[in-house]
């Protein structure tokens, strides 16, 4: 852990990195599921890896969570309506929950002890 980020925002990351793999793994495991579900599934656990290798050097890597908030946003955009309207798979609405507040999570850093970084 570099120096300057104090510890706790290492643990996030490694969190978020946990929580995009745990959310992958089911869909990756299961084989009824279309191949463009799998696909999706593959992205969720390659933003893991992304929040993984932040956490390991989060000093530097730092900026490389905007993709993260991206990506995060643009899913809780894109699924928001369905869960409004009723018409979303079950367990979308915790899984966008926790998408929610890992976007929060990381704006709070990029946003607050990142900028002192430069």
């Amino acid at each position: 852990m570099d120096a300057r980020l104090p510890r706790g925002w290492s643990w996030m990351l490694w969190a978020a990195a946990a929580y995009n793999w745990l959310v992958s793994l089911p869909v990756l495991l299961n084989t009824d599921l279309a191949a463009s579900d799998k696909i999706s599934a593959v992205l969720v656990a390659a933003f893991g890896v992304l929040y993984g290798l932040v956490a390991s050097n989060p000093a530097r890597l730092v900026a490389a969570l905007w993709a993260g908030v991206i990506g995060k946003l643009g899913l809780v955009v894109l699924l928001a309506p369905s869960i409004a309207a009723g018409t979303a798979a079950p367990g979308t609405a915790p899984v966008l929950a926790g998408d929610l507040l890992f976007t929060i999570a990381f704006l709070a850093l990029l946003l607050g002890p990142a900028r002192r970084l430069s």
